[in-house]
């Protein structure tokens, strides 16, 4: 979700790639539902490996973004470059248990969250900064409180 709305709210700025420490082999139909609010093209999402972006000939990258809470304190691979990272930690939706309605509910406050902080982001001048305060800025992104965003009662 979050490789989706940096794209396509980024407007061309930034291009996007997606992966986790363990991928489950498919794209949750959920998320999919989500990403294609968006507009973005899902015909080419595919659940991978984070590995596959540290090896030689994976795209360079200038931010690296962890997402999923249960992510915080794994090691991240060496990435080629040494991109600034941070971690804007997210409920993990595909965790929901219950009937649809439920899981739908949870793919969606999180896609508000991811949203809040990706928009956040890009009003970053980040052509303007240099490379400690563009880390303290993802940084920064990272700590806004997004606990209520998306929630319904």
């Amino acid at each position: 979700m979050a490789e989706a709305l940096l794209a396509t709210l980024g407007q061309g700025r930034f291009h996007t790639f997606s992966a986790g420490s363990h991928p489950t082999g498919k794209v949750n139909p959920f998320a999919i539902e989500q990403v294609t609010k968006t507009g973005y093209d899902v015909s080419n999402l595919r659940s991978k490996s984070w590995d596959e972006f540290a090896e030689p000939g994976a795209p360079r990258m200038d931010f690296i973004i962890t997402v999923c809470n249960q992510a915080v304190g794994e090691v991240c691979p060496l990435w080629p470059g040494h991109p600034s990272s941070a971690h804007w930690g997210f409920y993990d939706p595909a965790a929901a248990e219950g009937p649809d309605e439920a899981k739908r509910a949870a793919f969606e406050q999180v896609f508000q969250q991811i949203k809040h902080r990706v928009e956040a982001f890009l009003k970053v001048p980040l052509e303007t900064l240099d490379e400690a305060a563009i880390r303290a800025e993802l940084q920064r992104v990272g700590d806004i409180d997004v606990t209520d965003i998306g929630a319904t009662s």
